[in-house]
């Protein structure tokens, strides 16, 4: 029998390349999504089974939702894929704190409410590959996005510790820090106007998700999705100071 995969977001970007290669690879998806585009996915991955669920994860019944649909199917789940984010682009004094509110609940609690299960179902089983969309934003001060970057660095952190405590119980986890990506997030996000609107000149989302999955089946800590640009930031992030990060970050999230 083939393996079982959980990929949350897996109805576009990211989360859809991670989902068709973790197909490739052999394993049924759980897909997750919160629009009706979810539906779509088994007709997009025909070489396995898709089991396609419309959830909000931003509310508390969103997660429980997820995880009893993984456990009707009474298959040990193998891997699991993180991925649900948002972000709200602008500043901070003129953003909408439900906004704001509802982003913080997809990107951090619904997480942690859904990896919960997931972690005790895989140290239960001694057996599992966890992979959670972090960001590079996770490296920098945001500005402008000055809620979203806090999540992913949560996110990043999470994954790290985590993936030490279950190392005794033969999970892997490992952490995705994707650069600016060609998908639809900016455009969600409403930064059309500012240097991420253009998509001409970001990373490939296959890539990234390629990138992604060889890092999780060969066990690294974190992945930097992205071309070799993307990765030149990542290390230039670790030796600059906060304050000139911020600076550089704001010339690209600022609207122009």
């Amino acid at each position: 029998m083939a393996g079982l995969a959980l990929v949350t977001g897996a109805s576009s970007g990211i989360g859809f390349y991670l989902a068709q290669g973790l197909a490739a690879r052999g394993y049924d998806i759980v897909g997750v999504g919160a629009s009706s585009r979810i539906d779509e996915l088994p007709g997009k991955l025909l070489e396995v089974t898709v089991y396609p669920v419309r959830a909000d994860l931003s509310s508390p019944d969103g997660p429980k939702e997820v995880w009893a649909k993984v456990e009707s199917l009474n298959r040990p789940l193998e891997v699991a894929v993180f991925n649900a984010g948002k972000s709200l682009g602008g500043a901070f004094i003129d953003t909408d704190i439900d906004d704001e509110l509802q982003m913080l609940s997809l990107n951090v609690t619904s997480q942690i409410l859904l990896a919960k299960p997931v972690v005790r179902h895989m140290a239960e089983r001694r057996q599992g590959n966890i992979l959670i969309t972090s960001s590079l934003s996770a490296t920098t001060p945001t500005p402008y996005e000055s809620i979203y970057g806090p999540t992913r660095a949560f996110m990043y952190s999470f994954a790290q510790g985590l993936r030490e405590e279950l190392r005794e119980y033969d999970v892997n986890v490992t952490a995705l820090l994707p650069g600016a990506t060609a998908t639809e997030f900016h455009d969600r996000a409403g930064m059309q106007n500012t240097a991420f609107g253009d998509n001409s000149t970001k990373n490939d989302p296959e890539l990234v998700a390629r990138l992604a999955l060889n890092g999780l089946f060969a066990g690294r800590d974190h992945v930097v999705g992205g071309d070799r640009k993307t990765r030149r930031s990542a290390v230039l992030n670790k030796f600059l100071g906060e304050q000139r990060k911020a600076r550089r970050f704001s010339k690209d999230s600022r609207e122009q």
